[in-house]
């Protein structure tokens, strides 16, 4: 048989599961994965800037030959009928690295001096159109290129001609873009670890640092979620991270509170099974007595032992439905068509408000339940849904002072709306705190008195639901007022009246 305290040892079981590790042998963690994240795009943005650096160095360079070329054909035009002795040729040429530069003017194309010309020429660039895309595959072609090949450069030239050319060889120009790159490497090597690590470590502290310490918590967290030196502490954080970390501390506090609350009940829950497999056995003994006490023929014997027999055979019920159950649930009601007020006269008995005798103290009774009122109920779970109402409004009543003994009194009435039966039980206490009203029907929690469990709301409000009614504390009254309402259940009208006939 399943008992009350077996349910939440098992889910705490679960609970404190080994957790694995954090970070499985053999995988990345997050670090890594930002490392392995950070270095692609730092290639990536090396590239984007290299393209363009080494189109514009070979941009640079060709339009240094035209700037030369222009200069030279200032002193190869500046001769005499252009007779240049052909040693001063070569001399410019070699200064300015080409083999030759030829000059457009109108329709003549004029060549102003050449040495070791080709007979053709491989590649020609034009300066004067050159597009950013032509010029990064350019570049990329004479990086790639094989050999020696020539190129015919042509830019535009001073003094009213239309272009200038020059012809160049393609090697030290290649030669020249590997430099350059190799240069552009290592300085760009240079930043971009500088710029991994500033980027990879501004990451691992505002990011993967605050990860691991919410990692680290859950772990731990895990391990034991009853213990409140697991909450993690918040931080200060106005980001998304603070926000999380707000949160779970709020989570594992909550979730702490849950798990003592449970481990309580748990606990209650052992006891009151001792207790009522032992509290059954001493009932059914007073039963026996309560029989033999019936047969005396004392009236006031007589009139007294058929409710103390009741009494009995309800709490004998109580014990056995508790362990044959063996959880926090109540068994689904019995429902008929009773009258409500001998249950109501039945409540004011057993709660020990009869005469002035049984009351400790002088606590007035205001029976209102309309006449012939009936409810479709269990007349059982109304009986003790009424009593731990009563009991509490007596309990508050009696915790007054002495001076405002001759105003106390408890109020019950009963109606009907419609198809709704009403009943409200009243007192002229001090009234339920606020504190008390936020966790009104919460074990454990309503009770401020000494030694109250505040289980009897609980209970109470259990077992109305189960009838599909509702209960509630009225608001605006002197002392407290709980208001109860039960509809009837939808049945045919024929049987309903049967019932009321038997009632």
């Amino acid at each position: 048989m399943t008992s009350p305290v077996d349910i939440v040892p098992q889910a705490s079981e679960r609970l404190r599961v080994e957790p694995s590790r954090v970070v499985p042998r053999g995988r990345l963690g997050l670090s890594g994965k930002l490392l392995l994240l950070t270095i692609p795009l730092v290639m990536i943005a090396e590239v984007l800037i290299y393209v363009p650096a080494i189109a514009n160095f070979r941009m640079n360079r060709l339009n240094d030959r035209i700037a030369a070329a222009n200069t030279a054909a200032f002193v190869l035009d500046a001769a005499p009928s252009g007779m240049v002795p052909e040693s001063l040729a070569r001399q410019i040429l070699d200064s300015i690295g080409a083999r030759a530069v030829a000059i457009k003017m109108g329709q003549q194309r004029r060549l102003l001096a050449s040495a070791n010309l080709p007979p053709a020429v491989d590649h020609d660039v034009d300066m004067r159109e050159m597009t950013a895309w032509e010029a990064i595959v350019g570049a990329f072609e004479t990086m790639l290129e094989r050999g020696n090949e020539t190129i015919r450069v042509i830019g535009p030239a001073p003094n009213g001609a239309q272009f200038i050319e020059v012809v160049i060889d393609e090697l030290p120009l290649r030669r020249a873009m590997y430099r350059f790159s190799g240069n552009l490497l290592l300085f760009s090597l240079g930043i971009a670890i500088l710029t991994a690590a500033l980027v990879y470590f501004a990451l691992h502290y505002l990011f993967v640092r605050p990860m691991r310490r919410l990692t680290a918590n859950l772990v731990g967290f895990h391990r034991n979620p009853e213990s409140s030196a697991s909450i993690i502490t918040p931080t200060e954080r106005g980001d998304e991270i603070g926000v999380a970390e707000r949160e779970l501390s709020d989570m594992q506090r909550d979730l702490v509170s849950m798990l003592h609350q449970k481990s309580r009940l748990a606990a209650l829950g052992l006891a009151v099974s001792k207790i009522n497999h032992d509290l059954r056995n001493l009932l059914a003994s007073s039963q026996l007595i309560s029989d033999q006490l019936a047969s005396v023929p004392e009236p006031r014997v007589q009139r007294f032992a058929p409710k103390l027999v009741r009494s009995l055979e309800r709490a004998i019920a109580l014990c056995q439905s508790t362990l044959s159950y063996g959880r926090a649930q109540e068994a689904a009601p019995d429902r008929r068509i009773v009258l409500v007020e001998p249950i109501v006269n039945e409540v004011r008995e057993s709660a020990g408000l009869g005469s002035q005798a049984t009351a400790p103290v002088s606590i007035g009774w205001i029976n209102a339940i309309e006449r012939g009122l009936t409810i479709d109920a269990d007349p059982d779970q109304l009986f003790r849904v009424l009593l731990n109402l009563v009991r509490n409004a007596k309990q508050a009543l009696e915790s007054q002072p002495e001076s405002d003994t001759a105003t106390q009194q408890i109020r019950i009435t009963g109606r009907r709306e419609g198809t709704v039966a009403v009943i409200e039980v009243s007192d002229t206490g001090p009234g339920v705190p606020q504190k008390a009203r936020n966790h009104l029907f919460e074990a454990f929690q309503a009770s401020d008195r000494a030694g109250g469990t505040g289980l009897g709301l609980v209970i109470a409000a259990e077992l109305v639901r189960a009838h599909g009614g509702d209960i509630h504390l009225v608001e605006g009254t002197i002392g407290a007022t709980f208001r109860i309402a039960i509809p009837d259940r939808p049945v045919e009208l024929a049987t309903l009246r049967g019932e009321r006939i038997r009632a």
